[in-house]
C-alpha cells in the first residue's frame, strides 16, 4: 500500500515533475530554471518560471507565484487533500481534464457487456457529433457497465491495459486500468491523437490516412511522456493535439525536441479539436 505523504514532503516533488503530469512542457530550460507559457491562459511568450534550485513557481504576467501545492490547487482548482493526492501518485496517469469523472486508483466502474454500437441513444450522439455508425463501429464499442449500484451504456475505446474510455451524450467516464490505446499497423508513419473522437473525426475525413498509418491515441494530454519512447521507431509523426493550451503545448514540446514530428493543427486552427471541425464542415 503507497503511503501517504504530508505537506512537507510534498513540497520536494518537482514541479517540473507536476507541470510533465498536467501537460505542461518547458519552452527553454537552463541549469537552474526552466521557462514555461502559463498554464493559466494563452500566450505566445513564456512567462512563467520554475526555479529548479528552490523548487518554486512564478507566474510573471500575473504576479503570483509559489511551491508546487499552490500550483496543483491553482491549475486542478482542487483542495490542498487532492493536490496531495496528485502528488503521491506518481504514475503520470492523472489528467485534469477528466478529475470529476474518475478516481485515479479505482473508478468503481464495472463492465458487464461489450456490443456493436446498436442503442439509439447512441446512434444519435453519433449523429450529433457528424460521425457514421459504421465508422465507430469500426473502433468503438458499446460498452455496459455499472457505476454506483446503477447502470450505463456508452461508447467505448479499448486502451492497451484494457480499460476503457466511456463517452455519452450525457457522461465521460473511464474504466482502470488508464492508459493511451495503440493501434499497430507495421507503419513507418505515427499519428498521435487526443481522444476517442478526434480518431473518429479523421476516420471520417482522412479514412486511408488513417488505414494505413499506425494510430496512438492518448486517452488523456498526460500520457505525452509515456508514448514518448515509441516516437524514435517512426520516419514521421504527425500531431493532432487540441488547440488548448495543454494541447499546445505538448506539440510545442515534441515537434521542439524531435525534427521528424509535425503539428497538423494548422487543419484546424479555427476549432478546438478535429471533432470540433467536422461538425463545422458537415453543417456547411
Amino acid at each position: 500500500m503507497k503511503r501517504k505523504i504530508n505537506c512537507e514532503t510534498a513540497r520536494a516533488f518537482p514541479i517540473e515533475k507536476a507541470l510533465a503530469k498536467l501537460g505542461h512542457f518547458p519552452i527553454k530550460t537552463a541549469e537552474k530554471e526552466a521557462w514555461f507559457l502559463s498554464p493559466f491562459r494563452s500566450e505566445t511568450q513564456a512567462s512563467f518560471k520554475v526555479s529548479k534550485i528552490k523548487n518554486q513557481w512564478y507566474d510573471h504576467g500575473a504576479g503570483v507565484g509559489g511551491n508546487v501545492i499552490d500550483l496543483v490547487c491553482r491549475i486542478l482548482k482542487c483542495s490542498v487533500k487532492e493536490a496531495l493526492e496528485f502528488i503521491n501518485d506518481d504514475r503520470a496517469c492523472f489528467s485534469f481534464h477528466q478529475q470529476s469523472h474518475f478516481s485515479k486508483n479505482e473508478t468503481g466502474i464495472s463492465i458487464t457487456k461489450i456490443q456493436d454500437i446498436s442503442h439509439p441513444a447512441l446512434i444519435q450522439y453519433l449523429n450529433f457529433r457528424a460521425i457514421p455508425l459504421q465508422i465507430a463501429n469500426s473502433y468503438c464499442s458499446e460498452v455496459w457497465y455499472t457505476f454506483k449500484g446503477k447502470q450505463f451504456f456508452a461508447i467505448g475505446l479499448q486502451n492497451n491495459n484494457n480499460g476503457w474510455e466511456l463517452r455519452n451524450k450525457i457522461f465521460k467516464n473511464s474504466s482502470s486500468p488508464k492508459s493511451y490505446t495503440y493501434l499497430q499497423r507495421n507503419s513507418k508513419h505515427l499519428i498521435i491523437l487526443e481522444g476517442m473522437f478526434d480518431l473518429l473525426s479523421l476516420a471520417v475525413l482522412n479514412a486511408l490516412l488513417i488505414e494505413v498509418s499506425d494510430v496512438m491515441v492518448l486517452n488523456s494530454i498526460a500520457f505525452i511522456k509515456n508514448v514518448e519512447k515509441h516516437i524514435s521507431n517512426y520516419e514521421i509523426v504527425d500531431l493532432y493535439l487540441d488547440n488548448d493550451s495543454a494541447g499546445q503545448n505538448a506539440t510545442l514540446y515534441l515537434t521542439k525536441k524531435y525534427s521528424h514530428v509535425n503539428d497538423q493543427s494548422d487543419a484546424y486552427k479555427n476549432h478546438k479539436d478535429l471533432n470540433e471541425f467536422l461538425c463545422h464542415e458537415r453543417k456547411e
